[in-house]
């Protein structure tokens, strides 16, 4: 069998990577695996020999526990947590375990976006492809605020310290992807929610796919094995389909309204949040 193809997404966290792996999950050729790499790391979620760790007690979105999915089961037994094995050697048995159970399986999706190593790992034997997936700044830059504000009580800095991190990272990300030659694809958020079938179709076109309408339908059809990313995969109405959350258009903020006021940070959006131009000019772009 030829070996399927990794296709990493990246970027800034909360700007879709979840949703995105379920809808890609949803093709009959594509299963994601969701933020494998800050599960195999145990950096996140602490994987321990411990029989009655929690964690093989969670839902995995294919709808069964950890415990007993066919993809992720082995990882928590107290045998192999037990185990040494370098990331690489993690990721190659994941991906045997994909393959063993999805046999179709042209791509497996790994939607860990604050990870670079897999970036800049040269020796894996699988074809590699990213999508680099963002979100306009002003939306990014209000829920960052809203949330900042709600969990931390950091008032109005919140905006402004979330317009410098939307910058240094997806700056940082797009660079790490050129600096390694990885063949990428440019996905804004607003351009997924808002057009998903168009979107989804030139995504597929430059997987080599041919687009699947289950896609528009992630919570019905998704294969993906998720344990690790956003909650919105344990709500049904969430991911049972694509919608865009627009409250940012009626924010008076200055931290969302002068975003785009800044040269360097109006071009990166526009390049990375609307450069495959489907949305016309029904929207606010810049």
């Amino acid at each position: 069998m030829t070996n399927p193809g990794l296709l990493l997404i990246r970027g800034l966290g909360h700007s879709g990577s979840t949703l995105l792996d379920l809808v890609l999950g949803a093709h009959p050729k594509v299963v994601g695996v969701g933020e494998a790499v800050r599960v195999l790391t145990a950096n996140h979620i602490k994987v321990s020999a411990n029989p009655d760790n929690l964690i093989a007690t969670y839902p995995c979105t294919c709808g069964e526990s950890v415990r007993e999915c066919s993809v992720w089961g082995r990882f928590v037994q107290p045998a192999y947590c037990s185990m040494h094995f370098t990331l690489e050697e993690k990721l190659e048995q994941l991906i045997t375990r994909v393959c063993e159970n999805h046999r179709s399986v042209r791509w497996i999706v790994e939607s860990y976006q604050s990870d670079e190593e897999l970036l800049q790992l040269q020796s894996l034997k699988y074809p590699v492809k990213v999508i680099h997936l963002a979100r306009d700044v002003r939306s990014w830059v209000h829920s960052e605020a809203r949330r900042g504000v709600t969990r931390y009580g950091r008032g109005s800095l919140a905006g402004w310290r979330g317009l410098i991190r939307w910058w240094r990272i997806n700056s940082r990300t797009e660079s790490i992807i050129r600096g390694n030659s990885l063949w990428s694809f440019n996905l804004g958020y607003e351009e997924l929610a808002l057009a998903p079938e168009k979107a989804l179709r030139l995504l597929c076109d430059w997987l080599e796919l041919d687009f699947d309408p289950k896609m528009l339908l992630p919570g019905a059809y998704s294969k993906s094995h998720i344990i690790a990313g956003n909650r919105m995969r344990y709500h049904s109405e969430k991911r049972g389909k694509i919608v865009y959350d627009g409250a940012w258009l009626n924010s008076s903020a200055a931290s969302v309204q002068s975003s785009i006021l800044f040269p360097p940070i109006k071009s990166l959006n526009k390049k990375l949040v609307y450069s495959n131009e489907i949305l016309g000019s029904v929207w606010p772009r810049i």
